[in-house]
């Protein structure tokens, strides 16, 4: 099941508690005197009600039915008293409440965040960012909520109302027998309605996140957006979105507030009877009316307890989706996980080697076949092939944010499936096709290549990528904020940016996925001089479908549907006018232009005894 998935589950019987344990367990210890503090308090405001209460009966015999003077002053001040006590009680109990939940959505959103940095790429292909971050606020506040309604019902709710029950009954039994027999239809009340809650709430979690994460997607992409005309399309997407979600939070409310007319109307049956019989006794049987006030003070101050402990469940039934599906997140196994063996990688010379590697995204597409080739140490590999070929998979798997389905690829002789994954990675530098620059500077964003570099080093690697001259012309050089994925600055402004943060790492190993496709001609030729300083030593592996990017590599791979079909230099793969890469080469014209990667040209019908001719002769 997806995180984007509606889940048909019902609570089962007890996971309520289950889940409360978990949480107790999980952050009790570090929050212990707090909920002290919260216990001490609810108790309190507790005690102070049914002390509201008691206190009638005193006032109105004395006072106002037996006429002495002499009470007033202590009952006055036992009122006065009760209500300081329960105002500092309420806000002491308050902020500490409000101390813990704040604490507990901030340490969720860092353990979400750990948790997802652990999950491997493949989740993330699934999984819609900006739904996931929807939906990731929508429930962080579960966790919180559930604690906070299960302490303020406990100590203060249930106490207040077993306090004032226990009030009503000490002052006449039979009429508390007799307003307690609300207590049934009112249970009855709470189970229907809250089977229906949990019916409806998950599914409208997951629709406001779905709302919330196209309207961040919109944003995103504004200029996509805009340039398609798309702002009709995606404004009635979203208005059909909104719409739905009103609606699912409308019937959400209509069916959790059909709690209060139900509760108000056997309210007011039990308090309704119970005035009616204790004006009879006190007209016609003469009793003192005291202890009648008292019950009725009890009865009436009980009842918003007892409406918010049965409003509770409803409460909790929301609050448990939210949570659940927090911790759903947090128990996803990430998919790669170093092996208990695993060691730390030792990487000098940086020799790639792929043996027979097969790997397909599912069982029933294969991307590679059986590929086999080496990337000399120190040396440059270009990787040429049409689009699908299989060339930024070959990238994703060297960097393991994918294992291979069978085969192996090893680095100076080690497995890279035996080492561990960030040892591996700290020896790789790489530059993406699509450059993504994160919220700060761009002194900031060069610097993520490797934090111990100093000011001096980035503005040398800066300078290597042929950034530090535009750089310089911003309004705070270097520490000039980006804006969102670096919307201030141009495309190929962006990818100079992330080849001086891949050069700034000081790697011995260089992947360049189409490094320079962003780039005019004129920036590209000085990247391409830079890069050509900083491939020395390296072992580098070029994407590129620029075949004039690669003509001086060491070593250059061809690709066809994932299998490798030739391999060789520039001049020996353009020597067979009948090669793959020869017609490549041809569809591109003297101009270098970009490789045509679909385009009908370029069905290789390279008899497959031709291909493994050229796969031998030059292997």
């Amino acid at each position: 099941m997806t995180l984007d998935t509606p889940s048909k589950q019902k609570a089962r019987p007890g996971e309520v508690n289950a889940v409360l344990r978990r949480i107790l367990a999980e952050n009790g210890h570090d929050h212990r005197w707090s909920y002290v503090v919260v216990i001490a308090c609810s108790l309190i405001v507790s005690g102070t009600t049914a002390f509201s209460a008691w206190v009638m009966a005193p006032m109105v015999n004395q006072i106002f039915y037996e006429r002495r003077g002499d009470a007033i002053v202590w009952i006055c001040a036992g009122f006065m008293g009760a209500f300081l006590l329960r105002g500092f009680a309420g806000y002491g109990q308050a902020v500490a409440l409000a101390k813990i939940g704040n604490n507990l959505v901030a340490r969720y959103q860092k353990r979400i965040f750990d948790h997802l940095m652990k999950l491997g790429v493949s989740f993330f292909t699934d999984t819609r960012s900006g739904r996931l971050a929807a939906q990731v606020n929508e429930n962080v506040g579960g966790i919180r909520d559930l604690l906070s309604l299960t302490l303020t019902s406990i100590t203060r709710d249930a106490v207040t109302l077993v306090g004032l029950v226990g009030l009503m009954i000490y002052q006449d039994p039979v009429l508390s027998l007799s307003s307690l027999l609300i207590g049934p239809p009112l249970i009855w009340a709470v189970v229907y309605i809250t089977r229906r809650v949990r019916q409806i709430n998950r599914e409208s979690v997951l629709i406001n996140s779905r709302l919330i994460g196209a309207i961040q997607e919109a944003t995103q992409g504004i200029a996509i957006v805009k340039a398609f005309t798309m702002e009709g399309e995606l404004a009635r997407r979203i208005d059909d979105m909104a719409d739905t979600a009103e609606q699912r939070s409308n019937k959400i409310a209509r069916v959790s507030e059909r709690l209060s007319p139900i509760s108000d109307m056997l309210a007011g049956l039990a308090v309704t009877a119970v005035i009616a019989y204790s004006g009879y006794r006190a007209l016609v049987l003469g009793q003192p009316p005291g202890a009648v006030f008292s019950f009725i003070t009890a009865l009436i101050l009980a009842y918003d307890p007892a409406r918010r402990l049965a409003r509770m469940q409803v409460g909790m039934e929301r609050a448990l989706v939210n949570a659940r599906m927090i911790y759903e997140l947090l128990d996803l196994e990430p998919q790669q996980e170093d092996t208990p063996d695993a060691v730390e990688a030792k990487i000098t010379s940086g020799e790639v080697r792929f043996n027979n590697v097969s790997f397909g995204y599912s069982a029933d597409m294969p991307v590679l076949r059986n590929l086999s080739f080496t990337a000399g140490a120190g040396k440059v590999t270009a990787i040429v092939g049409a689009s699908g070929a299989g060339k930024s998979t070959l990238v994703a798997l060297l960097q393991r944010f994918y294992d291979v389905d069978c085969g192996s690829i090893t680095v100076d002789d080690q497995d890279i499936a035996k080492v561990t994954k960030q040892s591996l990675r700290g020896s790789i530098a790489y530059v993406s096709q699509a450059p993504y620059l994160f919220e700060g500077t761009i002194r900031d964003n060069i610097r993520y290549g490797r934090l111990s570099a100093t000011d001096a080093e980035i503005e040398q690697a800066a300078r290597q990528a042929a950034a530090d001259d535009f750089i310089r012309l911003q309004p705070q050089g270097y520490d000039t904020p980006v804006g969102e994925n670096g919307v201030t600055l141009s495309g190929g402004q962006r990818q100079r940016v992330s080849i001086a943060r891949a050069i700034v790492r000081q790697a011995p190993i260089l992947l360049l996925d189409e490094a320079t496709s962003a780039l005019d001609n004129e920036a590209e030729a000085r990247v391409q001089e830079a890069l050509t300083h900083v491939m020395q030593g390296r072992t580098t592996i070029v994407i590129a479908h620029r075949l004039s990017t690669v003509v001086n590599a060491d070593h250059i791979i061809v690709l066809e549907e994932g299998r490798l079909v030739e391999e060789g230099t520039h001049a020996s793969l353009m020597a067979d006018p009948h090669s793959v890469y020869a017609r490549f080469h041809r569809v591109q014209g003297k101009k270098g232009l970009g490789l045509v990667d679909d385009a009908k040209p370029i069905q290789t019908s390279l008899p497959r005894t031709s291909a493994k001719k050229a796969v031998g002769r030059n292997a």
